[in-house]
């Protein structure tokens, strides 16, 4: 595969899976942060359901919109890396594998994506090229 295909199919995998992550996911996190009704959410480190729960849209929700723009991916795929270890590991323990499969989707390419970075086709891109 040479590199512009590389790149390409590096954009396709950011954008299908950050605006998934932020629509299917952070978004309702996000509405229900702020509506104003009393907040139980799932607190595996005891800092609170609300703080617990505004981690989780931080990194659902805006993390994912970072990587699908392709803007500070490798810093912004760490906290979506954690909610995902969170998720999978901790949340859905014991759960089956058709439970946890998604969370192992996302978990696996945020994964990758920490490692190759957001591709020429990213704001990333833009602005080391400006350097």
């Amino acid at each position: 595969m040479n590199s512009r295909n590389t790149d390409i199919a590096l954009l396709l995998i950011r954008l299908s899976f950050g605006a998934s992550m932020a629509y299917g996911h952070g978004w309702g996190k996000l509405n229900r942060l702020f509506s104003g009704e009393e907040i139980s959410f799932f607190d595996p480190f005891g800092i609170g359901p609300v703080a617990s729960l505004a981690l989780v849209v931080f990194a659902e929700f805006l993390c994912s919109i970072l990587v699908a723009l392709g803007l500070l991916t490798r810093l912004a795929v760490i906290p979506l890396i954690i909610a995902m270890v969170v998720a999978v590991f901790v949340r859905h323990a014991g759960d089956s594998f058709g439970q946890i499969e998604k969370g192992l989707m996302f978990l696996f390419v945020f994964v990758a994506l920490l490692f190759s970075g957001a591709g020429a086709y990213s704001i990333d891109a833009l602005i080391k090229k400006r350097r």
